[in-house]
């Protein structure tokens, strides 16, 4: 009736290959990838003897909110020597969900499942490998049972332990990102497509010409809003696959201490 066209789901998901193998996805990932790694190696090229300012300032500004913001809460002290992988995580994960709102790139490379599983993967293996080094094959008894379990309960708590952990946490962090980010990619998708659809009503319908704010409205405002959306799920990915890493060096403290 107002000659709104929704274009297929499949055509919101799925972009053409720049070239074989290689889609807008994948550019995506790579300028974040370089993105993130320019700005703090131009941070380092100023001299170490002034006052930090511009590019340094800010770099400076993302490792004191990684170290205070996230480590100091979830490991403590002991944990300073993850900045470098959180601070990786976090950053490009946020590059990652900003170009959702960037016109002409306009999807978050996050909104795919291959970069959530991924980085899923990279935290399960990180925790398990550290549970290992710090607390050997005994990690795997602390993993699935807590303290004080009684033997009775052993089997079925080892067992939901197990799949909660092996299968579900990878699984969870993985959903999470991606639906977050590619349900915002969508609402952008419906809301512009229907202020275009309206603003663009024939003469006999001019009328709902001005209804065509409500939805251009709604389009910036659900802009504003995935800016914060891209930083939430950023830093939500990056404290949880911290708590992972101090769980799993829960026993090592006990046993400095």
């Amino acid at each position: 009736m107002f000659g709104l066209e929704f274009p297929p789901i499949n055509a919101l998901l799925r972009w053409p290959d720049i070239f074989p193998t290689f889609n807008k996805i994948g550019l995506i990932a790579v300028l974040a990838a370089l993105i993130g790694m320019g700005i703090f190696w131009l941070a380092t090229r100023q001299d170490d003897s002034k006052a930090p300012k511009g590019v340094r300032n800010f770099a400076e500004s993302i490792i004191e909110f990684i170290q205070n913001g996230i480590i100091m809460q979830t490991i403590g002290k002991a944990g300073l020597g993850w900045t470098p992988l959180l601070l990786s995580l976090f950053v490009f994960i946020y590059l990652c969900n900003m170009p959702g709102i960037i016109p002409i790139l306009q999807m978050p490379a996050t909104g795919r499942l291959a970069i959530p599983l991924g980085l899923a993967l990279l935290v399960w293996v990180t925790f398990i490998g550290t549970g290992i080094k710090h607390q050997g094959l005994g990690y795997f008894g602390h993993l699935l049972w807590p303290p004080g379990m009684p033997v009775f309960l052993k089997p079925i708590v080892g067992l939901i332990e197990f799949i909660s952990t092996i299968f579900v946490t990878p699984f969870s962090l993985t959903v999470r990102l991606m639906a977050n980010l590619m349900a915002g990619h969508i609402l952008l998708v419906t809301f512009g497509l229907l202020a275009e659809s309206l603003f663009r009503a024939e003469t006999n319908q001019f009328l709902l010409v001005p209804t065509g704010l409500l939805p251009l409205l709604m389009l910036v405002g659900i802009t504003a809003f995935e800016v914060l959306v891209g930083f939430l799920q950023a830093y939500i990915f990056t404290i949880l696959a911290a708590v992972y890493i101090s769980n799993s060096l829960v026993g090592h403290a006990e046993e400095a201490h």
